[in-house]
């Protein structure tokens, strides 16, 4: 056994990949599970999120379908024989295209499918033929229903992420979706955690798997630095500013519980300078490809996400993520942590904790990763008084602090009333009292009670025509449009 991918007994079309790749040393379960794939034994495999399961599992068995390899254009040359199942569409695609890269020497074919895009386009690739398909339990099916994807040829599985798939409801689909496939396989299941429901679907599936543990089940890098802090809900923001100020943070992921505060949050800290991405489920998937694809160039700052980013995902070089919110499920702190200090490098990941519920959510934390957590005080940086001012534009912002606009129009109605009344000096602003009717400054002065009412006296004083009652209004003279015809 050895540690260098140069002295690994791989096909020269694999080995010339990876050796552009720039892989030389293999990470610990690449080490351990690779000779054991390549030997057709069922793997169960754990390992810390960020070491490597794909290569793990891709090379061994790239280089086991190298026999049917042909350069024929029939898709019937070309069916499935290797089946990769992950649980969201990120990370589907993320390996699918590391897949294409370990085969571009090859003849070798592979795809991927995956919800929330159109399917043709899916069903033209699939209909050519493709030896290894990537696929989240979804779409797959639908496929499948659809007589698109035939899969009574394949000779190996994949679970990846598999607790995950568990823990979103997609035991019943990988259920159906295995009952497809033959028997006589080889499978692999791959997580960053291990619990009672991964070993019972393991004992289901898998044929006398070789468990291999390159690390202790939930346990967290030890190259990422972590800190927790007690900050209330309405700090939780000027928090998260001031550490990436301080420490210099070029990139990092914020996580947090809901989609809808995904949204919020995204959007303030875009207003306050900052180039921020949301990815959350509601989006389509497009954008959320496109969100990803700007936070990997470097175009974005802080990705707000869900925990739709918290598995698999292999951006280099993140160095800090920080857990707006606690999680609710202690698993997915250890999923959202490894997005940071991947394959050695140094990280950081920062929580913040706002009593309450959160500090059951921490103490189950605590309880997983088997660490003494400690809350530490956030102390803010001394703010100079500052007057609210108006740059002309319909929005207003903090005296000092540039760039922290905020849109009157996105103020609760209350708040924009007190805004507009405001002066320069933070004080309301009242308009010069209207001028007083002197009338109603004088005494009450009582009528003379034998007096005629003037509306009467009028009436009276008019001459009545003669034969009509005085209580009969005489009719108005009204000029006439036409003169009347002159008597011959």
């Amino acid at each position: 056994m050895t540690s260098s991918f140069s002295n690994l007994l791989l096909a020269e079309p694999l080995a010339r990949a990876v050796a552009e790749m720039g892989y030389e040393t293999m990470t610990p379960i690449q080490e351990q599970a690779i000779p054991v794939v390549l030997s057709g034994q069922d793997v169960m495999g754990a390992a810390q999120t960020g070491t490597g399961k794909t290569a793990a599992f891709s090379l061994p068995l790239l280089q086991r379908m190298l026999k049917h390899e042909n350069a024929s254009t029939s898709p019937a040359r070309h069916p499935v024989r290797a089946l990769v199942l992950l649980p969201t569409r990120e990370l589907a695609d993320q390996v699918a295209q590391q897949i294409k890269l370990y085969a571009k020497y090859t003849n070798l074919r592979s795809t991927v499918v995956f919800g929330g895009i159109d399917m043709k386009p899916q069903t033209l690739e699939l209909k050519k033929g493709v030896e290894v398909l990537v696929a989240t339990p979804g779409r797959l099916l639908d496929h499948i229903e659809a007589k698109n994807a035939v899969l009574n040829q394949v000779e190996y599985v994949v679970l990846d992420e598999a607790d995950r798939m568990l823990d979103i409801g997609f035991l019943p689909d990988l259920q159906r979706i295995l009952s497809y496939l033959p028997k006589q396989r080889t499978t692999l299941l791959f997580s960053a955690t291990f619990s009672p429901e991964i070993k019972r679907l393991a004992g289901s599936y898998l044929q006398n798997p070789v468990t291999i543990e390159v690390a202790r089940p939930n346990e967290t890098a030890s190259t990422v630095e972590q800190h927790f802090y007690s900050v209330g809900d309405d700090d939780k923001r000027r928090a998260l500013k001031q550490i990436v100020r301080q420490r210099g943070i070029t990139q990092a992921f914020v996580f947090v519980n809901s989609k809808l505060g995904c949204a919020r949050l995204a959007r303030s800290l875009e207003r306050d300078g900052l180039r921020t991405s949301a990815l959350h489920g509601d989006k389509s998937q497009d954008e959320r490809l496109k969100s990803l694809a700007a936070f990997k160039a470097g175009e974005v700052d802080l990705l707000v996400c869900t925990d739709v980013a918290a598995r698999g995902l292999d951006i280099k070089d993140v160095p800090a993520v920080f857990n707006f919110d606690i999680p609710f499920n202690a698993e997915d702190y250890v999923h959202r942590i490894g997005r940071t200090g991947r394959a050695g490098a140094s990280g950081l990941a920062v929580s913040f904790a706002s009593g309450g519920n959160d500090a059951r959510l921490v103490a189950d934390i605590e309880k997983l990763i088997k660490k003494k957590i400690e809350l530490e005080p956030v102390e803010f940086e001394e703010d100079r008084p500052r007057g609210r001012i108006n740059d002309g534009r319909r929005h207003w912002r903090e005296e000092g602090e540039a760039g922290d606009a905020r849109d009157v129009l996105d103020q609760p109605r209350e708040r924009r009333d007190v805004d507009s009344r405001r002066g320069s000096g933070g004080r309301p602003h009242r308009a010069p009292a209207a001028p007083r009717d002197p009338f109603f400054d004088k005494p009450y002065e009582p009528g003379q009670p034998d007096a005629t009412p003037a509306w009467e006296a009028a009436a009276k004083s008019a001459t009545p025509a003669r034969g009509i009652s005085s209580n009969i209004k005489p009719k108005r003279k009204v000029a006439a449009l036409f003169k009347s015809a002159e008597p011959s």
